[in-house]
């Protein structure tokens, strides 16, 4: 097959390395050494204080396995915590620092300025129908993925 540059998997994947190019240097532009998984991940945990890993794997459809990592940098950098819970030892529920809530509200003008450049080129009313689009697709296809989303508990 010729046309890949036809194909929605080709094209997501294209997609994607420019999301996460543009992340990159928008968030890097403002001084923040985060990624767009880091970003995500702080995100849920700011959203959902208490948070275990295992829960925010689903909540931002992450597998399981190397969510740890993320959740590792993220202490390392001082912006979650984790800790035991008091109900369940084995479980350990994260929380987001002041330096992480700051950091949220500090990169925020990054992240908009982001979404903005990967959808220029399409006016409102086809980036916000683009959006429908892609929603409806990842719903549909939710349950194929390795990583399904999961709602917070």
């Amino acid at each position: 097959m010729k046309d890949f540059d036809h194909m929605p998997g080709h094209l997501a994947r294209r997609f994607q390395q420019i999301a996460v190019a543009v992340f990159h240097a928008e968030a890097n532009a403002l001084g923040f050494d985060l990624t767009p998984v880091q970003f995500a991940a702080l995100s849920a945990i700011d959203s959902y204080p208490g948070i275990d890993q295992a829960g925010l794997a689903g909540v931002i459809a992450y597998d399981r396995t190397t969510i740890t990592g993320v959740v590792d940098r993220l202490v390392q950098k001082g912006l979650a915590t984790r800790q035991a819970s008091v109900s369940d030892r084995r479980v350990r529920e994260l929380r987001v620092t002041a330096l992480g809530a700051k950091t949220l509200k500090e990169i925020e003008p990054a992240v908009r300025s982001a979404q903005t450049l990967m959808l220029r080129g399409l006016d409102e009313d086809e980036a916000e129908t683009l959006l429908g689009l892609l929603r409806k697709a990842v719903e549909a296809g939710n349950d194929l993925s390795r990583a399904p989303m999961r709602a917070a508990e």
